[in-house]
This record gives C-alpha cells, sequence and structure tokens, in this order.
C-alpha cells in the first residue's frame, strides 16, 4: 500500500493480509484528504488504526502529530515496523481499546475512526471524539 500525497507521497506501508483490519481504499484516502485540505501543524488521531495508512498518509500531508490506537497485538507489531521508516517523533502508538483511549486523551485537532462493521458502541464513540476535538 503506498501514500498518495505530500512529502511522503510514495512511500509502501507493510500490510498483513490475514488480518481482521481492512485497509481503507487508495480513491476514499484521496477523497478524505482533498476534503480536509493541508494538515501543516495539526495533531490528527487515528482510531481503529489498522494499517495506519490514514494516519501515515496525514503525515504526509503535513500532520506533525499523529496517533495511532490499535488494539490489536500483530497490528501494533506491524505498525511499529512501519513506523521505522518514517521521522518516528511524529507518532506514537497506543495499544488499547479505542474508547478508553478517547476517555482519557489530550484533545486532537483531527479525530478519525474507521472501527469494524460490528461496532455497538458507535454513539459513545461519536461523543467521545467530539469532546476530544480542539476547538478552533
Amino acid at each position: 500500500m503506498r501514500i498518495l500525497a505530500g512529502r511522503f507521497k510514495g512511500r509502501s506501508i507493510k500490510t498483513i493480509s490475514s488480518t481482521s483490519y481492512r485497509p481503507t481504499q487508495s480513491r476514499i484516502r484521496k477523497s478524505l484528504f482533498d476534503i480536509l485540505g493541508p494538515l501543516n501543524g495539526l495533531s490528527f488521531l487515528d482510531l481503529y488504526s489498522g494499517s495506519g495508512i490514514i494516519g501515515f498518509e496525514a503525515a504526509s500531508r503535513g500532520s506533525d502529530n499523529v496517533t495511532f490506537v490499535e488494539n490489536d497485538y500483530t497490528t501494533i507489531k506491524l505498525l511499529h515496523e512501519n513506523v521505522h521508516n518514517f521521522e518516528k517523533n511524529i507518532f506514537s502508538i497506543n495499544k488499547k481499546y479505542s474508547l478508553n483511549f478517547l476517555k482519557t486523551c489530550r484533545e486532537h485537532d483531527i479525530i478519525f475512526a474507521d472501527p469494524p462493521y460490528t461496532c455497538k458502541e458507535l454513539p459513545e464513540l461519536v461523543k467521545l471524539g467530539c469532546d476530544r476535538i480542539t476547538p478552533s
């Protein structure tokens, strides 16, 4: 999977074919980041990170602080491997359940969540997410 635009454009990240997450397709990533525009200096929270492609794309487009939250051990290991190929000081990786993380985390400028289809806590996720967005 490749980063589409920005300073890391064309760089690949590793993925695992036999995993429970589903990487966000490139056309959806392109549309998302076209809507968001430049992310220079913004903090970006990537919940249910999976491969981390959304967070890596955010860093490529200017975010100087990307936080990954994932609770699967194998996926966390993969995120660490991928971060190793980038500027490590931009990224932090948290092995936690996303709802628990949101209850205690600091505010972020942008919060992206792509929960599993079976997520039953969506209303609580939205409420907690709204509480953690930087007011400006």
